[in-house]
């Protein structure tokens, strides 16, 4: 089989798809048993791209997001092929379910500024939106990160379903849609000027 596309956006998403339903097709993943330790497969994933080209744009955007730490000295290639950064970002998977994710931040003002300008965020722009954490740099923060575990999904896989809408207790349908509730519901407009919001124009 041969796929033929852009390699992240279409061709790894695609593959992606198809490994998951051949796999279940063929009985391939297994079905968590707490009595055989072997059904819990773990793992893993790190060496994430950095960046991901938007064709559409024209320009280079953030897989993860815009304050994920760079792998060693793949820094080098910010200005001259972002393509090849790594990020310091990770997930660990069970049975091919991403379970949490998360990453070590950039905690250096220079590196920050250097990843905003290969966004294309100019250093005005930068100070405007980012300035509580510019400024903050300049104090030294030390090295951080984080993860988010999906509780959600560790308990869909522990009660044996394959989809997080069956242990949801109000769950949306996949347009966000809430038959619950009906939302989205329409806004009048006391409502959204007690906000200071207006809708966006129809065109």
């Amino acid at each position: 089989m041969i796929v033929a596309d852009r390699r992240v956006a279409v061709v790894n998403k695609v593959l992606s798809a198809l490994r998951n339903r051949l796999a279940g097709r063929f009985g391939l993943i297994p079905q968590l048993d707490r009595s055989d330790p072997d059904a819990w497969r773990f793992a893993w994933i790190v060496d994430f791209p950095w960046f991901e080209y938007n064709d559409e744009e024209q320009r280079w955007d953030f897989i993860h997001h815009p304050f994920t730490g760079i792998v060693g000295d793949t820094a080098k290639y910010l200005e001259s092929d972002p393509g090849k950064v790594v990020s310091k970002a990770y997930d660990i998977t069970l049975n091919g379910w991403e379970l949490a994710s998360g990453s070590i931040r950039i905690h250096d003002r220079e590196l920050q500024k250097r990843v905003f300008s290969s966004l294309g965020i100019s250093d005005e722009e930068a100070q405007e939106k980012f300035s509580f954490l510019l400024d903050a740099f300049k104090y030294g923060p030390p090295p951080h990160g984080g993860i988010a575990p999906g509780i959600d999904r560790i308990v869909a896989l522990a009660a044996g379903e394959t989809n997080i809408r069956e242990v949801i207790a109000f769950p949306k349908t996949q347009t966000a849609h809430d038959p619950l509730t009906g939302a989205p519901a329409p806004v009048d407009e006391a409502q959204l000027k007690l906000v200071h919001l207006k809708p966006l124009s129809a065109n």
